[in-house]
Parts: structure tokens; sequence; C-alpha cells
């Protein structure tokens, strides 16, 4: 659900349509992909299957020329499946949506799959709107179902068939990956659908649909007076959350600017609160020693951080936004102009015509809600939306690999929702071990919405999964980058993965006389210290030879992958003496 990936899909359908099927020359490839929509693929199994365009795309930059294939699955689930013309690598992508879908702008990011040698599709989840608005699902039960379960499927279904039909065999891997509702869309796979993918990466996965819903509702309503006034703006969130990251910061031990679990974070905005009406002062945002906001306004920010309540007190949901995420409450939840903010506009929608059974439809408005008894009516169409089911005990003995990721700053889908359900997981799945077995859950610190904020929010997720699926090699941590982008949503989206080490950012501005180099070559820099720092099994046989450090040192786990490797290539051994 939500705001970057909303924005991205937003953005990138317009570029879609600028991209026309054009003439190109024809290779025997493209003259095959040229012929798919004479295909008969009307009877896929479940997914009857109309393709309706098709042309072979030129190379383009570091985009290998591809078959380019529009169609639809009946009645109204839309696709474009994008295969290499050459170099396939056997490996089949889905790439999931965002916010309400509706479009097939995501699969933009199918070049950077493309790139790598994988076919990749992309659905537009069995309608047509723009990302913020729920129009299309009022009164539209098939919809709700494409949305809610089914389109994914299918499509995934269709694309396998038509990627097997055009290379004359079948994908030997399958592989979904997604973010906010593309999150969502591939727990659901997993839980209802445990065939379709040999693994699966779910980011800040919408798993309670409606029940996130409740959460953004409530801190909207939050930061708004009774007659629907901001009670506060992007100055005050600016000093709050300054005053957040100078409790917190240290709380895992490193100065970064960054909170390194929220849950370790108690602050309280009422420890800022003074007799002025906000703000003091004309320092701006940065300068929060000699700041304050009024004692309205902790209590408004209060509310956000403990999450939605009824009229007793009592809490009706697991997550909350929490302290460290307040610049993303700029515009998302309150503005500085008085005009409605995304998630007013976006919560209005989806409570008109998708939440409730029936659709109250356009008449109805926020204040309506009944805190004391609306939430328990979403039941009847989380059913279809819903993806926390814990027993994935059918996708664990397919083989499946689950890697699932959440920044701790994201104020849409609130973390709270898949710490949860990772832990129930565990407690169903027999424990922690039985549970790292497939699936393994990453936090990052400081990253807003599925990508972008002060955090490291870049990481090659599908190189990961698949070296888990194909090696065997689980991820037990992973490598983030913060890298330089023009700055919008969409940008750090479509980053292309393996990173080149010249795009990092962080390091490079904090230390400018440090060289970067790539994880794979820093066993062959000279240096003075070579600290591990939870490279698990780094130091190994392989490795050590190619050291050209002159002391190894550092507080990893499991630096060493044998134990025999603490004295490999050492000139004595020690021994250790009463």
């Amino acid at each position: 659900m939500k705001n970057l990936i909303l924005t991205f899909c937003l953005l990138a359908a317009p570029l879609f349509l600028q991209s026309p099927l054009q003439a190109q020359s024809v290779s025997p490839a493209g003259a095959q992909c040229a012929a798919l929509p004479a295909a008969d693929f009307g009877s896929i199994i479940d997914a009857p299957t109309q393709v309706i365009a098709a042309k072979a795309v030129n190379a383009a930059g570091d985009v290998p020329a591809y078959c380019l294939v529009q169609g639809y699955i009946a009645p109204n689930v839309g696709f474009e499946l994008r295969m290499p013309l050459s170099d396939w690598n056997g490996k089949f992508t889905h790439q999931g949506c965002g916010g309400f879908c509706g479009s097939l702008g995501h699969a933009l990011a199918c070049d950077g799959m493309v790139r790598r040698g994988y076919a990749c599709i992309a659905t537009d989840m069995g309608h047509t709107s723009t990302a913020l608005d729920a129009k299309w699902a009022y009164n539209n039960l098939q919809g709700e179902v494409d949305f809610g379960f089914r389109a994914t499927h299918v499509t995934t279904v269709a694309g396998k068939a038509i990627a097997a039909h055009f290379y004359g065999k079948a994908p030997r891997r399958a592989y979904f990956t997604g973010c906010s509702t593309g999150g969502r869309q591939g727990m659901v796979e997993a839980q209802r659908f445990p065939y379709d993918f040999d693994g699966i990466v779910s980011g800040a996965p919408v798993v309670d649909e409606t029940g996130d819903s409740v959460v953004l509702m409530w801190a909207v309503k939050s930061l708004h007076d009774a007659n629907g006034k901001p009670l506060l703006g992007s100055r005050e969130l600016h000093v709050v959350h300054d005053a957040v990251i100078a409790q917190c910061d240290l709380n895992d031990g490193v100065k970064d600017g960054l909170i390194g679990d929220p849950h370790d974070c108690a602050f309280d905005p009422h420890s800022m609160a003074c007799s002025s009406a906000g703000v003091k002062g004309s320092a701006g945002v940065k300068d929060s020693a000699a700041a304050c906001i009024s004692a309205v306004q902790a209590d408004a920010i209060a509310k956000v951080y403990a999450g939605p309540r009824d009229s007793h007190g009592h809490a009706i949901s697991i997550a909350h936004a929490f302290p460290g995420s307040e610049l993303n409450w700029i515009n998302n939840y309150v503005r500085d102009d008085d005009q409605p903010s995304v998630y007013m506009n976006f919560m209005t929608d989806m409570y008109r015509y998708m939440n409730f059974a029936p659709d109250p439809g356009p008449s109805w408005t926020i204040s309506q809600f009944n805190w004391d008894s609306d939430y328990k009516r979403l039941a009847n169409m989380e059913a279809l939306y819903n993806g926390q089911n814990p027993d994935l005990r059918k996708f664990k003995a397919a083989g499946g690999k689950i890697i699932a990721y959440q920044g701790w700053a994201d104020q849409s889908v609130l973390p709270g929702w898949v710490t949860d359900y990772y832990e129930t997981v565990e407690r169903t799945m027999g424990g922690r071990a039985a549970t790292q077995d497939f699936f393994r859950l990453f936090t990052l610190p400081g990253v807003n919405h599925c990508v972008s904020g002060e955090g490291a929010d870049q990481v090659d997720y599908l190189g990961y999964l698949d070296a888990w699926v194909e090696q065997g090699k689980a991820p037990d941590m992973l490598l983030a980058a913060h890298i330089k982008t023009d700055g919008s949503p969409l940008a750090a989206f479509l980053v292309r993965h393996p990173i080149d080490p010249a795009t990092i950012e962080r390091a490079r501005l904090k230390y400018p006389k440090i060289e970067i180099v790539s994880p794979d070559s820093i066993y062959d820099v000279p240096c003075d210290i070579f600290a591990p720092c939870a490279l698990g099994s780094s130091i190994n046989a392989d490795t050590l030879p190619r050291m050209k450090a002159k002391i190894i040192a550092g507080a990893a786990n499991n630096q060493l992958a044998t134990s025999e490797d603490g004295y490999r290539n050492l000139p004595y051994t020690a021994v250790a003496r009463k």
C-alpha cells in the first residue's frame, strides 16, 4: 500500500505508454516473438490467456534485446512479459505491483531482470486504475478476488506457459519479487499457491490489508483536529525527528544518524512540550535544541506512536508507526497546505469501495468510522486479501524459500505486521531453526517504505534468493547500500543490481579518502586491519591466501568457516601457557 511504490506506478505508467511496439529488424527469435499472438493459449488450465501484441525490442544500454508480450487472462487480468531473445538463464520472475496496482508501469523493473537473463512478467491485478484510487472495486467482486489472490497466480501460470512455448522448454526456476502490495502478493502465493515459486522476495508485505488501513486512518485522524485541520506540520515533524535521533541513535552502539531497532527507543514527545503553540523561534528544521511543541501536538504524536484505540483506550491493532519515521508522515499523514494528505484520500477510497461488504459508496467519509465497532466488520473482505496464514508446510516441503524485509521507518506498511507474522510462523513451523531453513526476515534501520530514507535501502535480494535456492547459501546477513540517485522514489526503485560500487554515497561522503571496493574483492586489498563485521565464514581456505591485511579482527559470529582456519598461513602456532 504504499506511497513509494504508488508514486512509482503513477510515474511509470506514462513511460510505458510512450514506448509503443515499434518496427525493428527481425531476427529468427524476433520473428518467433512476433508470432505469439497467433498461438492458442486459451487452453491453459485455470488461466485462459490471449496474447494481443508481441514484438522484439532492440537492445538499449545495458538491457539486451527482448520479446515484449502484452495480453490478458480471462476475464480481466492484464499482463506484460519480457523474455530475453538470447542468453536466457532458464529462470522466470514475477515482479509485484504497489498500492491498488491497476497499471503495468511497474513492468519497467523487469528491465533489470532481463539484464540478468531472467524472463519477467507483471500484472495489473485485474483492473485499470491509478495506484491511489479504489473506484474500480465498487461492487466488483471479481476485481476484488483478482486483486486479493487470483491475478498473481493466473499471471504466473500464463507467463510460464508462454515462456515454455517461446523457448521450447519450461523455466527451471521461478521467483517472485515485490514490495508493499507486491510483498503481500508474495506471501499470499506462498500460503495459497505454494507450488508456483521456488523462491519469494517479500518486502514490507501488507499481510493484513484492511488492518493496515485502520492504522493509517488512525494516524491521519490523530494529526488533525475535529474540523480536519492539521495540528502540526513539516517544521514540527523535522524538529521531533531530530530529537528522536538525538535520543536513540546510540541504542545500537553506533552513532550513524539511524535507529538500529526502534523497539529500543522509548521517546516521549511530551518531553518536548512547552507553553508555546508550536515550534519556538526561527531556527528552521535542524535546530531542535531551541524548539518545542505544544501539549496538543505532543498528544497527537503520541497517539500515532501508540496505534489505534477504541473509545475505552483499548488497543485494536498490533501495528503502529515507530519513532524515527516522522519525516515520512509529511504529506502522507498531514500536509502544510491544509489539503488532504495521501492517506486521507487513499483510506477514504479504500473504505468507500473495498473494505466493507456491501460497499458504502462515494458518500462515506472518514468521520463516519466507528472506532468501537467498524474494525470488526472488516473480516468479510479481508478474507480475500489476507496474507497472514502461518502454516507454510506445503511451501517448505516443495523446497520454497522466502526472504522478507522491512524498513523500520516505514510509514505505510507498519513494521509490526511482518514481525508479528514472522514470529507466528516460527511458533507454527516448529521454532526458529525449522523456520529459518526456508524463511528469513531482515529489518533495515532508517529505511522508508520499500526504498529510500536515511538508511541503506539497496539490497540485491534476488541475488541472495537465487544463491539460496540454487546453491543452498542461506543468507545470514545482507549487504545493503545507500546510493546516489536523483532523489526520486522511481529512481530508487529502479536501481540495477548488482550495484556499481561507484554509486555508493554514504561512506564516500563521510570518509572522502576511502576506497570503495566490491565485497568479492575486499580480501585482495592491502590494509592494516581486516574486520569481518558479520561476514559469516569469510575467513576460510579460499580467502586466507588472498588476504593482504596485517591483522584480522572483528566481533562477528562465525568468522571462521572451520576451527582449522584459525591456524592457516600462520608462521607459528600460539600455545596457551599457565
